[in-house]
């Protein structure tokens, strides 16, 4: 999920730190890797689906869990953003998450991850709920549309699914963690938990008015994750939304927030700490 995230005002993000995920890996990366092995999982499927939301098809990675396929089981459902780094070494930009590893690992609990492939140079433009005057985006609203009104269904009626709100979660990290925070406060009906990792709210202000103004469940559970050098404002940031959840009524117990020393921003941290998230979020 390589993201941008925010750095001092005398230090912006670069211009080929904000460009690589949209142009080098279009070519070079994506070029050269169309010939790696694969490392995702037996578990791990992909199909394509029309987005008409977005006016695109979407290309979705679905984990089934070891037992699905010899069980009648049903089963909690994960929302992911950004395929591509999740469950596959070949197709992703800087390393993968490996979470098709960690859960073949584990016995408990068993879920269904559905990850969603980011629009390459569209990424900011889905994972946004607002325009930025400098990069851009803001078509983040359509994009969870995509989510609630067409993947969802699909996936409910041709997995055995648990599709109530309290067994559905978003997930992401940097622009993945801003549109899973915004999921959560735009349909608290449909996402009862959300992964926030890194979250990049600073490009998007407006969510904090947003925050403020929304009605969420007392029993909304986030998880929010960052390094504490990865900004100078990322750490304050996500204390400043939790202080905002506070205010909502979301107890204290329903939230988690996990700074890291030395955690930096890209592929190899979130993963690494992806289990201790899912493991809490899973929790009953």
């Amino acid at each position: 999920m390589v993201g941008i995230f925010k750095h001092s005002s005398s230090e912006k993000p670069s211009v080929t730190r904000l460009l690589k995920p949209f142009l080098i890996c279009l070519t070079v990366v994506i070029f050269a890797k169309t010939e790696a092995q694969s490392t995702a999982s037996k578990q791990v499927t992909k199909f394509s689906i029309e987005a008409t939301e977005l006016a695109t098809t979407k290309q979705i990675w679905v984990y089934l869990p070891k037992s699905y396929a010899s069980s009648r089981k049903r089963y909690p459902v994960l929302y992911m953003h950004d395929a591509q780094n999740l469950f596959d070494a070949s197709t992703s930009y800087a390393g993968e998450w490996e979470i098709d590893e960690y859960l073949d690992r584990i016995e408990s609990p068993e879920s269904i991850i559905v990850g969603i492939e980011h629009g390459n140079e569209k990424r900011i433009d889905e994972l946004t709920p607002f325009r930025h005057k400098e990069y851009g985006g803001g078509n983040g609203d359509n994009y969870l549309k995509f989510i609630k009104n067409t993947l969802k269904p699909y996936i409910d009626k041709t997995y055995r699914t648990k599709p109530r709100v309290e067994w559905t979660g978003i997930f992401g990290s940097s622009l993945g963690g801003l549109i899973s925070f915004y999921a959560m406060l735009k349909y608290p009906e449909t996402f009862g938990r959300a992964g926030v990792f890194s979250p990049a709210f600073w490009i998007n202000p407006e969510i904090y008015q947003i925050a403020t103004n929304a009605t969420l469940p007392k029993s909304s559970k986030f998880y929010f994750l960052a390094g504490r050098t990865e900004s100078e404002t990322m750490v304050t940031n996500i204390e400043r939304m939790v202080d905002l959840l506070k205010q909502k009524g979301v107890p204290t117990t329903n939230t988690v927030v996990d700074i890291v020393e030395n955690g930096q921003h890209n592929e190899q941290f979130w993963g690494s700490q992806f289990g201790k998230a899912y493991q809490w979020l899973n929790k009953k």
